[in-house]
């Protein structure tokens, strides 16, 4: 593989960069357990799963965040 520096990226046209980001961040999730968290994250994450599942029905469906997001 190739190796590129930070100047060869910036020198890439913006769509190349995005999928460059895509391609990079595809590469992360295939292994989430390599994202260490902080404690403080890990903490935030679980006071978030307990309120799901004491409250399952209080979050909203993905594609209605999505159409916010792209809303806004």
């Amino acid at each position: 593989m190739k190796k590129i520096s930070v100047s060869d990226v910036l020198e890439m046209p913006i769509p190349e960069r995005i999928l460059l980001v895509e391609d990079i961040w595809d590469s992360i999730s295939t292994i989430p357990e390599a994202v260490e968290l902080t404690d403080e994250q890990r903490k935030l994450l679980m006071n978030r799963l307990e309120e799901y599942r004491l409250n399952p029905q209080s979050g909203s469906p993905w594609e209605m965040v999505k159409n916010r997001i792209r809303k806004a």
